[in-house]
């Protein structure tokens, strides 16, 4: 922790202490009117680097759908043939200004075996992904867009595997069993769930995409955060996301194909809904005319720092704007002053001139340093042997102890960067504990003033993330979970 704490006071006095401040991470409903449109409410955004087969890979996913309540019927969940769902990324001079360089950009197409039944999606037991037993088929492409020359490349196709409904799907269960909770998730791709691991898409160039359901990868105690900041303690503190599944898009985008690892990149996703078709095409997912609904990068700047009268304008609009429209809230978050009336009870939070802030929200980009090593990955922990945590992973980060060195930047001395959010982020960060230590301490003097680590006491998903492509946790059984 000493040899930590050295860091920290480095990098403070060469003014590249970066933070992300957000009290708490994504409760799903960020602005007001993107709760209306399920289909296209982002829920969370991950980057990180990763290895596969010896390549080096920026591995990226888009959440959407908040709160599915596993095994509804008899209409369920899917990805919206109407919705672009988009991962963008900047790479050089565009990650300082919020401009995308490159979008990878998801289309869905939904068909039907059997349109004269009341059964959507499952005929009978699926033994395997698209088999005649699963009457809702969804397949999309992916395409890469150039924004800087408007060129269009198609990656290729993929599809999606059938909901997690219980005996209908049984073999994302345990012991194949409908009757059982879904299985955790493994360290080996051959261990991978059938239905999983036939839904991987090798695409062009050395792609890999996934589009499908999954467990909600977020925990946090977001009924107390939102209820006067009345934290509970960790007996009796509750994860707001445990039971619940997304639709998650996981695209592994090779590091040589977006400029190499010399570089930080920037990573945020957009969803936008098609207002109509082009007349003469119908059916035809590439045609209409598209309206943004939803962005994100980090987590929870919109939700936790944005005020009501412009959450909807941060939806519409892109990280290019952040200096100009939004960097108030990031510079004054009125969050760091709540925090201390309702629960420090003093002027422990430093309120005005959060430069530190800023600094990782505008604009709004999750910052990934490609130089590094691949990140270390969440597994289940010590409950979960088999698929424990790398050696070296904490849900702390930094504050963890948990870093990474990098060769582009002197992050903080030496460089050190920190091994998950805000350096990126993984599935199994703890963004709020890191969030909310970071906002209570003041981080723009040298040395820098920590307190904590704090946070709301919910330190862990309520199932085990793989820790192989694609990473999110199995989606979780309709028949057997809990709230």
């Amino acid at each position: 922790m000493k040899r930590l704490l050295l860091a920290l006071q480095v990098a403070a006095a060469a003014g590249l202490l970066l933070w992300p401040i957000p009290a708490q991470a994504s409760s799903h409903m960020d602005a007001p009117l993107i709760i209306l449109d399920d289909a296209a409410n982002t829920t969370d955004v991950y980057a990180f680097v990763s290895q596969h087969l010896g390549r080096q890979y920026l591995t990226t996913a888009l959440a959407v759908y908040p709160h599915e309540e596993p095994g509804v019927g008899p209409n369920k969940y899917n990805f919206d043939d109407d919705v672009l769902y988009e991962i963008r990324v900047a790479t050089g001079r565009d990650v300082a200004k919020g401009r995308t360089t490159y979008a990878y950009q998801f289309r869905f197409d939904t068909t039907y075996r059997n349109r004269n039944t009341i059964l959507q999606s499952y005929l009978g037991v699926i033994n395997s992904v698209g088999d005649a037993s699963q009457n809702l088929i969804q397949r999309y492409t992916v395409d890469k867009v150039n924004v800087r020359t408007g060129h269009v490349t198609r990656l290729g196709r993929g599809i999606v595997p059938p909901n997690n409904q219980g005996n209908a799907t049984p073999r994302y269960n345990r012991n194949d069993d409908g009757e059982q909770p879904a299985k955790d998730g493994v360290a080996n791709g051959f261990d991978l769930d059938p239905y999983t691991a036939q839904s991987i898409a090798e695409l062009e160039d050395g792609y890999l995409a996934f589009a499908g359901q999954r467990d909600d990868g977020f925990y946090a105690d977001i009924q107390a955060i939102f209820d006067l900041l009345k934290l509970r303690p960790a007996a009796t503190a509750k994860d707001s996301q445990g039971g619940f599944n997304v639709h998650t898009m996981v695209l592994n985008i090779p590091i040589d194909e977006i400029g190499g690892d010399h570089q930080i990149v920037g990573v945020y996703a957009t969803t936008s809904r098609r207002r109509f078709k082009v007349l003469g095409q119908p059916g035809d997912a590439n045609f209409g005319d598209f309206v943004q609904v939803a962005r994100q990068g980090n987590p929870l700047f919109n939700e936790g720092l944005v005020a009501i009268k412009d959450k909807d304008l941060y939806s519409r609009t892109s990280p290019e704007v952040d200096s100009t429209l939004f960097s108030k809230y990031a510079l004054t978050p009125e969050l760091a002053s709540l925090i201390n009336a309702l629960v420090l009870g003093g002027n422990v939070a430093p309120t005005t001139n959060r430069t530190d802030i800023a600094g990782i929200f505008i604009p709004d980009l999750i910052k990934v340093d490609l130089s590094t090593g691949p990140a270390r990955l969440a597994g289940g922990g010590t409950s979960h042997p088999t698929n424990a945590d790398d050696t070296g992973f904490s849900r702390l980060g930094i504050f963890g102890g948990d870093v990474l060195t990098s060769t582009v930047q002197a992050g903080f001395g030496n460089g050190t960067v920190p091994g998950g959010w805000p350096n990126g982020r993984r599935f199994g960060d703890d963004v709020v504990d890191i969030a909310v230590t970071a906002l209570i301490s003041d981080l723009r003097v040298s040395p820098p003033i920590i307190v904590g680590p704090a946070g709301d006491n919910v330190n862990s998903n309520d199932i085990a993330y793989n820790k192989v492509f694609p990473y999110a946790a199995t989606p979780l059984n309709g028949r057997n979970h809990t709230h």
